[in-house]
């Protein structure tokens, strides 16, 4: 198997290619320094970004591999969830070399691909599928916090998810709120790492509640109230870490333990954390201690896979090849709100 995966859903061009179970060569042209000026991915610049990238990433990602296009026997590309335009560009174009090579076309749900790529070990990574075990998944991004029970490779079920913020927004609007520069959630996280996550106390949403849901806008709103009783504090840089590791602490927490607790109730040994959050190292420490406590065995998505790319996109679309699922016909469209599962 020779394959061709495209990522397009939000502000990274990516594209890989994977023979046989391992990403041979992976490339990512990233916006951040873009998106910088405006605090935040604005989705117009996005789309004309990965207009302008997308065929040099691909180019090089082909050669990088040493991998001719007429040797591909199928194309991969993120179909959804993520902003429409970003998303058109990848879809389409993945669209046009599977019609021009006669091969088959796969969409992959970019949350799914997050879900299992705690499975793709090594650099380059390769699919690691036979270790697999049924496992409870925590996966946490800028656009979801979801809690996921999976019975085994492409099987899983949706134990709960964000009503409101997600939990990569809620630290990057934080961060915007104490001033930091964008991307916000590194920053929050780098700050931390000096200050005290017990000098202030902030608001832990749903922490109590029996179901399995998240909610961040009430942490956020309640940062929000009190720099506006307390304005000295944000451009205190002596007190900035401690602000930090105080807002850290309070969605971590949030994270760890009602995802403990749902495993607990499912009865599963193993879990796993992916997503661009899965990358903060509070998370990463806070969640091994209590999987260690607790016995269970918890396998962490590399930090180069955590952010969006192009290799986990691949890696499961392999899968989906050899399941016989995810087969897309030239004429179906991308699907921004595509919901992990469909």
């Amino acid at each position: 198997m020779r394959l061709l995966a495209i990522e397009t859903s939000c502000d990274e061009t990516s594209a890989a290619v994977v023979v046989d179970g391992c990403a041979v060569s992976t490339e990512v042209s990233s916006q951040i320094k873009i998106h910088a000026e405006y605090g935040g991915v604005v989705p117009e610049l996005a789309t004309r970004e990965h207009l302008r990238n997308l065929s040099p990433v691909v180019r090089k990602a082909l050669q990088q591999a040493q991998i001719e296009p007429a040797d591909l026997n199928a194309i991969a590309a993120t179909r959804g969830p993520g902003l429409p335009p970003a998303l058109m560009v990848g879809w389409k174009a993945a669209q046009s070399m599977a019609y021009a090579l006669d091969v088959p076309l796969i969409g992959v749900n970019h949350v799914q691909a997050h879900l299992y790529s705690p499975w793709f070990t090594g650099e380059p990574p390769v699919a690691d599928w036979e270790s697999f075990k049924p496992n409870l998944s925590l996966i946490v991004s800028g656009g979801h916090t979801l809690l996921v029970k999976v019975d085994a490779p492409l099987e899983h079920q949706i134990l709960g998810g964000t009503q409101d913020d997600a939990a990569g927004e809620c630290f990057d609007k934080i961060a915007k709120l104490l001033g930091l520069a964008y991307p916000g959630g590194p920053e929050v996280d780098r700050l931390a790492c000096t200050g005290n996550p017990a000098a202030f106390e902030f608001a832990r949403p749903m922490l109590n509640q029996p179901n399995d849901d998240f909610s961040f806008s009430g942490l956020k709103t309640s940062v929000r109230y009190f720099l506006e009783k307390h304005p000295e504090l944000a451009a205190d840089n002596t007190r900035l870490p401690d602000l930090c590791a105080s807002a850290q602490a309070a969605i971590v927490e949030v994270l760890v333990k009602k995802t403990m607790r749902a495993a607990k109730r499912e009865r599963v040994q193993c879990l796993t954390l992916s997503g661009g959050v899965a990358s903060n190292s509070e998370l990463r420490k806070q969640l091994q201690s209590s999987c260690e406590r607790s016995g269970f065995t918890l396998r962490l998505a590399s930090p180069y896979l955590c952010t969006d790319n192009a290799a986990m996109i691949g890696l499961l679309a392999e899968k989906q090849i050899s399941d016989g699922r995810g087969f897309a016909s030239l004429e179906m469209d991308f699907k921004p709100g595509w919901i992990l599962g469909d």
